[in-house]
Formats: structure tokens, sequence, C-alpha cells
């Protein structure tokens, strides 16, 4: 497939010798508008990669923090086209930061594969990151995805053994989740010299970047983990941030984006703080 934003953002974080930081927020949550204007934000505060979750009423990969972001994305009415329409608006004033949809297959299949795919690539949409269709079943979206220019993100876990490894990285393309902990999204913190030895592991077996994420909060253990991987996913405390600044009634206030913003700022930090030759 031809490079990708991701592709390019990956590389050029790699000519300055550090990692990425990706950041991830709900679509929608706790409303369209405050989504476009965390988007509209986020990269001034220093993420390299965005990832935007399609609302899904049974996340079962995600924690507390992100199911609950997912039930106020839903009860204010997004949709799949919604979060479409969200990249389509973004696209508009930024043509260079790329953007992952995560979620769940059943609203895509709801939408019609073909239909997402090709949605998804007019809107602006750059991969996707699909948690619950296993390579087995590559068909039904990762091919047509590759084929359309979309990148299709895997996931990897600590319990990915060498034997099934190979099988999780074929089709992958743009950059390899390592999920750092077994769990849920936000529910433990993953340990940096054993995230460390996974990386390197997987680096046998792919040149793709590797990003790390799940249990990720500030600057200083996105640091650790970044002097090893060539991403840093923070998710669960991003979310964790909109909620803790809403009113009584759900709803965003004046602190949403700032306290969002501040903390990316900080996270972004941590990842500058790692230099490493740039043919690491």
């Amino acid at each position: 497939m031809t490079e990708t934003r991701i592709d390019r953002r990956f590389a050029a974080l790699k000519s300055e010798g550090r990692p990425a930081l990706v950041t991830f927020m709900t679509a929608g949550d706790p409303d369209p508008a405050t989504t476009l204007a965390l988007l509209h934000a986020l990269p001034a505060a220093g993420a390299d990669v965005i990832e935007l979750g399609m609302p899904f009423s049974d996340p079962m990969a995600d924690g507390l923090a992100i199911q609950a972001a997912g039930l106020r994305a839903l009860k204010g009415g997004q949709t799949l086209n919604k979060t479409l329409d969200l990249v389509r608006e973004f696209r508009k004033s930024d043509d260079a930061t790329p953007i992952v949809l995560m979620g769940y297959y059943n609203p895509i299949y709801s939408h019609g594969s073909e239909a997402f795919v090709r949605d998804a690539k007019a809107a602006g949409v750059d991969g996707l990151i699909i948690v619950d269709l296993p390579p087995e079943a590559d068909d039904e979206l990762c091919i047509p995805a590759l084929a359309a220019g979309l990148n299709f993100i895997r996931l990897a876990t600590p319990t990915t053994d060498d034997q099934r490894l190979p099988m999780v990285l074929r089709n992958t393309s743009g950059f390899v989740y390592y999920v750092s902990i077994n769990g849920i999204t936000g529910s433990a913190a993953p340990d940096a010299s054993r995230v460390a030895e996974s990386v390197a592991r997987i680096k046998r077996h792919t040149h793709l970047p590797v990003a790390v994420g799940f249990g990720v909060r500030t600057a200083e253990q996105a640091a650790a983990i970044g002097a090893n991987a060539d991403g840093v996913v923070v998710g669960s405390a991003i979310v964790a941030a909109i909620a803790a600044s809403l009113d009584d009634e759900g709803r965003a206030t004046a602190a949403t984006v700032p306290a969002v913003v501040n903390l990316v700022s900080s996270l972004a930090s941590g990842v500058a703080s790692v230099r490493r030759s740039a043919a690491a």
C-alpha cells in the first residue's frame, strides 16, 4: 500500500529520535462540539497521532473510564456517521495529523464494511484498530481497508507468544499496538522493564513501529515506556480528565478543553525528554 500519514509521522519522529505521543478520546464525549475543539487543540498540545474511539455499548477491552465515556457519547446521540463527520471537519484545517479510529466491529458491520472503508477514507481517516476482529477474519475488514489505503493496526499482548505473533503481524501496517498489561484499559500501571523486553521481542518479528498503551498516565511513565517503544498511547487518563471537568449534568465546562490540553502537554514533555539515535 502507499505511504500514509501514519507512516510519514513515525518516520519523521524516528529522525527526531523520540517516540510518538498517541492520544485517545471517545468521539462525542461529552458532546461533538467538545470533541471537535479537542481535536483542533491536541496537535498543538503535543499529540502526534490521535485515536478517536467509536462509542459502543459493549466495549470489552475498555476499563470503567472509557466505558463511561462511551455511554456519555451514546446518550448524547453519537453515531458512527457523526464520528466520521468529526474527522471530516477536522481535516478542513489539519491535513497532517494522523487519525486512527478505534472500536469494535458491530457498528461497522451494521454500516457495511465496504461502505465504512469508503466513508472513512473519504472523511480523512488514516488507520483502524478494531479490537474484536482476529487475523483469521482479515477478509471482513482488514484486507478491504488495506486496499483502500487505510492502515490496519493490530494489538499484541503479553500473552501473544512467538508462535502466534507472526499471524498477528500479518497484514498489520502503520504500527503495532502493544498492550502493556493483561487486562482492560486503565486497570494497572505497566512495568517499563517488562515492556522493553516485549517491544524488543516484537521488533525481532517486524520492522513496523511499536506503540505501547494501557495504563500510562504520567509524563514520567510516558518517558519510561518511550525509552524503548516507538510510541506511547494514553487513553484512560485523558478520558478521566474530561470526566473530572464536567458539570453535575455531565456537560462540558470551560475547564474541559484546558484540562486535556494541560495533561497532553505534560505527557508530550515526557516523550520529548527521550533522546536516542535516529537509527535505533
